[in-house]
């Protein structure tokens, strides 16, 4: 019996010592798990084939705008400077497509490196995108409501010197995504590139913070700056006849309007998700998450949509894309030209006050 008491109280020893280690991580808050596996079917649907749509399609375009501007235009013009920019600022987002249509359709595959270069590339894209659209914007309100005071000032030191701004802000603000992203594994997922590498809190302080900065920085603040611009721009050609500045206005204005219609969703999604994550970061919106898939796909979309309104909405780019096109098929020359001689005509009429 006394062998039998003593392993009796051994037993008890060894139970309270478990309950008390146990008890160290018994907590009387609520934990809620966040169910995500409908939303992420959902997006490795749907979300690998449009990337590379989107893919093919903005390399096409943004390819053809840059074939055009190498063949017919000046490439130190302020303008084209600018162009030339978006241009590649579109084809480095762009050629991030693949890598994210890899990921969701399968699990991350290529690296830890590789992870924290796309993660970073892709933002960088994004980012000088909106502030090379703005800049943009805002290089044609000075040429047409301070034509005169502006004609010094808009040289090619000027534009090279603000392209190399707004590269060094949108470098800066994607060194983040730099820094934040790597590869983890997870057991029912596979390998995960995300931010990571912090405690949750401090993890949700700089969510918090990019969702802040994109909204801010590359959305209120252009857009803001793009109204004032356009406003000023309209009273300008109301008071004066400026048929020259009334094409490039419009070419510009469609492209930013094009650029706000695709990413104003996505900003204002983001927004709602910054407002429920500082309420509470173990929040589930289901809602939010299949409406930020839809919305950054409309987003992304953009890029391969904005070289269409560059070469299809100028008349300038029209008649580029028109001998480009007219000497690859030769068949298609006479159909052109006679098209291009009836806007001619069209345009010299008197009656036309602002021709597009």
């Amino acid at each position: 019996m006394e062998y039998d008491d003593e392993n009796y109280n051994l037993f008890l020893d060894l139970y309270n010592e478990s309950s008390n280690e146990s008890s160290i991580y018994v907590t009387d808050e609520l934990v809620t798990l966040c169910q995500t596996v409908d939303v992420n079917k959902f997006g490795a649907t749907f979300m690998p084939l449009f990337y590379h749509i989107n893919f093919l399609l903005s390399i096409l375009g943004n390819g053809l705008v840059l074939c055009i501007i190498y063949k017919y235009e000046k490439l130190n013009t302020v303008t084209n400077i600018f162009l030339l920019n978006l241009v590649f600022s579109d084809i480095l987002f762009a050629c991030g497509l693949p890598f994210w249509a890899t990921y969701y359709s399968t699990e991350w595959i290529f690296g830890r490196a590789l992870c924290k270069i796309v993660g970073s590339l892709f933002s960088i894209g994004f980012y000088s995108s909106i502030l090379f659209l703005t800049l943009m914007t805002f290089d044609r309100y000075l040429a047409v409501v301070h034509a005169i005071t502006a004609a010094k000032s808009r040289r090619k030191l000027y534009a090279c010197s603000l392209s190399a701004a707004v590269w060094f802000i949108s470098i800066l603000a994607g060194l983040k995504e730099l820094v934040l992203y790597d590869v983890r594994k997870d057991h029912s997922l596979g390998y995960m590139c995300e931010e990571m590498g912090s405690s949750k809190a401090v993890m949700t302080k700089w969510k918090l913070f990019g969702y802040y900065q994109q909204f801010l920085i590359f959305f209120l603040l252009p857009l803001l700056m793009v109204l004032y611009c356009y406003i000023r721009i309209t009273v300008r050609i109301m008071s004066t006849r400026m048929k020259e500045k009334c094409r490039a206005v419009k070419l510009v204005f469609v492209i930013i309007f094009t650029f706000f219609i695709c990413w104003t969703p996505y900003n204002v999604v983001i927004l709602l998700r910054a407002f429920y994550i500082s309420r509470d970061p173990n929040i589930c919106f289901e809602a939010l998450n299949y409406a930020l898939y839809v919305t950054r796909n409309v987003a992304y979309f953009y890029c391969c949509v904005s070289p269409v309104f560059y070469t299809f909405v100028g008349k300038k780019f029209q008649s580029h894309f028109r001998k480009l096109v007219s000497k690859r098929i030769p068949c298609l020359k006479t159909t052109l030209l006679t098209s291009q001689s009836s806007r001619t005509t069209s345009q010299r009429s008197p009656y036309t006050n602002c021709d597009y």
